[in-house]
């Protein structure tokens, strides 16, 4: 069969902590629960007429027709998953990177850059995560647009230029509607504490009003860290569910000290930040940082 370029939706889908779930439960048992796992996220492709490429072990890579068809298959493969985990044992999670762009699609496979991009969006998304990109989102309806937003720019190899990344809001408390016909579980509405960080005596605040604060060393985040051991778009805090989750996206790791001394290091995935204490980007406290960020939940009023 000759070669043709498609213009298509390339998306990887990977189930985390497979390796700690061998280990934990047995290869029998495991394996039933991923196969499981497998079994529903490959149930999305028909419902919004995908195609399976190929299964990597206990990753699969499926093509769509539009953006539009990715995004709703990439949603309720997460939301599947999430109404699962209520009566499951052992909860399973997923991670979903997708782009959109030309594919050469031969014998079966898709080869390209475009494929390249979607699997390094996939590999720097976290668990129960949904990333993408900008080519994605311009493709999209409007309607869907205040479903996603960027969160970071990131380097891709290959590509001279970083590239935006998104994050598309699936959890069913955004969502508003579930695209497998429930209705979507919606959280009580409660009040939420204030998180205040300090750097340098400059007060910042977290809450309902002001939901997420970027500190890197670039002049576009909202607390600025110059330093050598602070990437640009370093780390950001975030009101999620009324918890205050820090997220790294760092080549050096954030380290996070609570008022007991207890030490933390995140790189590449999340904390949630509890009573008060301090953050270092960049610098185990071992070595003494100075560029320290002071933090404290505060309780309701």
């Amino acid at each position: 069969m000759s070669a043709q370029t498609k213009k298509l939706a390339i998306l990887f889908a990977d189930i985390s902590g497979s390796t700690a779930l061998y280990e934990k439960l047995g290869d029998q048992r495991a394996r039933v629960l991923i196969a499981r796992c497998l079994f529903m996220l490959k149930s999305a492709l028909n419902t919004h007429n995908g195609s399976l490429i190929k299964t990597i072990g206990d990753e699969i890579l499926c093509t769509f027709p539009s953006a539009e068809a990715a995004f709703n298959a990439a949603c309720e493969m997460q939301m599947s998953l999430h109404t699962d985990n209520q009566h499951t044992e052992h909860s399973m999670h997923i991670r979903i990177g997708f782009h959109y762009g030309d594919v050469l699609c031969e014998d079966g496979d898709i080869y390209g850059d475009s494929v390249n991009v979607a699997s390094r969006v996939a590999a720097i998304t976290r668990a129960s995560q949904i990333m993408t990109t900008s080519a994605v989102v311009e493709a999209l309806p409007v309607s869907l647009h205040n479903k996603v937003r960027k969160i970071l720019r990131a380097d891709i190899k290959g590509k001279q230029e970083q590239l935006d990344i998104h994050q598309v809001m699936w959890e069913l408390e955004d969502m508003g509607s579930t695209r497998i016909g429930m209705p979507a579980f919606r959280k009580p509405i409660v009040e939420v504490a204030e998180l205040t960080l300090s750097y340098r005596s400059q007060p910042h605040t977290v809450n309902m009003e002001n939901k997420k604060l970027l500190l890197g060393r670039d002049n576009t985040c909202q607390m600025i860290i110059k330093n050598d051991f602070v990437s640009r778009q370093h780390a950001n805090v975030e009101l999620r569910s009324g918890n205050f989750v820090l997220t790294d996206h760092s080549s050096n790791g954030t380290y996070v000290r609570t008022s007991n001394g207890e030490v933390s290091r995140i790189n590449r995935s999340e904390l949630t930040l509890r009573g008060k204490g301090t953050i270092s980007l960049g610098q185990h406290y071992s070595e003494d940082p100075v560029d320290l960020v002071e933090y404290e939940v505060l309780s309701q009023s």
